[in-house]
C-alpha cells in the first residue's frame, strides 16, 4: 500500500488515479467532519469542495505532518466557510457514521429501540457542547486522530486541544449524570 505521501508525490507528477486513491482513502473522514459541522444535508457538498481544494493546493503540502490532519484542516474550514456564509450554527446531532451506528440485525425489535433512543439522546447531549469542544471530542473519539493531528486540524497549540478534549469529556460526563436513568453512569 503506497503511503499518502507517495500519493501526493505522483499525482503532483500527473497521476490522477493517485489522487483518487487519497480520495478513496480518506473522504469518510472528510465527510464526517464536514456534517459535525454543516450537517449532512450539505456534507457531501462541503466535502467535495474540500477535496477539490485540496487538489488544487496539493502543491502546498509541506510533508510536515501527515497528510490526513492537512486534509482534515482543508475540510474543516471549508465546512467552516459554508456555515458561515449560511450563518447556521452547527448542532452535531445528525447520524454521520453510516453503518456504524445500524444495529446488528442480531439485536431483538426492543434492544433496537432502546439502542436508537440513546444514540438519540447522545446526539442532544452533544448539542450542548460547544462547537470548539465537540469539534475535538468527534476528532479524537469517532475519527481517532492523534493529538498532533487534531491540533492541526483545529489550527490549535497542542496543550489547547489537550484542554478542550478533557473540558469536553468532562462536560459530556456531567450532561450524562445529570440523566444516569439513560446512562447508568455513577454520581460524581
Amino acid at each position: 500500500m503506497r503511503s499518502d505521501e507517495q500519493l501526493v508525490a505522483q499525482t503532483l507528477r500527473g497521476e490522477l488515479s493517485a489522487f483518487e486513491e487519497i480520495v478513496q482513502r480518506h473522504r469518510g473522514a472528510v465527510f464526517t467532519v464536514a456534517a459535525r459541522i454543516v450537517g449532512p444535508g450539505d456534507a457531501e457538498d462541503v466535502s467535495q469542495d474540500a477535496l477539490l481544494r485540496a487538489f488544487n493546493r496539493l502543491d502546498r503540502f509541506r510533508g510536515e505532518g501527515p497528510f490526513r490532519a492537512w486534509l482534515l484542516r482543508i475540510a474543516r474550514n471549508t465546512a467552516l466557510n459554508a456555515l458561515a456564509a449560511r450563518r447556521d450554527i452547527p448542532t452535531g446531532d445528525d447520524d454521520v457514521t453510516g453503518a456504524r451506528d445500524r444495529d446488528p440485525p442480531q439485536r431483538t425489535p426492543a434492544q433496537s429501540l432502546q439502542d436508537g433512543e440513546r444514540r438519540e439522546r447522545m446526539r442532544i447531549k452533544l448539542r450542548g457542547l460547544s462547537p470548539a469542544h465537540r469539534a475535538v471530542l468527534v476528532l479524537r473519539d469517532v475519527e481517532g486522530l492523534s493529538y498532533e493531528e487534531i491540533a492541526a486540524v483545529v489550527d490549535a497549540p497542542l496543550g489547547t486541544v489537550k484542554g478542550r478534549l478533557h473540558r469536553a469529556r468532562d462536560e459530556l460526563a456531567g450532561m450524562l449524570r445529570a440523566n444516569t436513568y439513560d446512562w447508568e453512569l455513577p454520581d460524581g
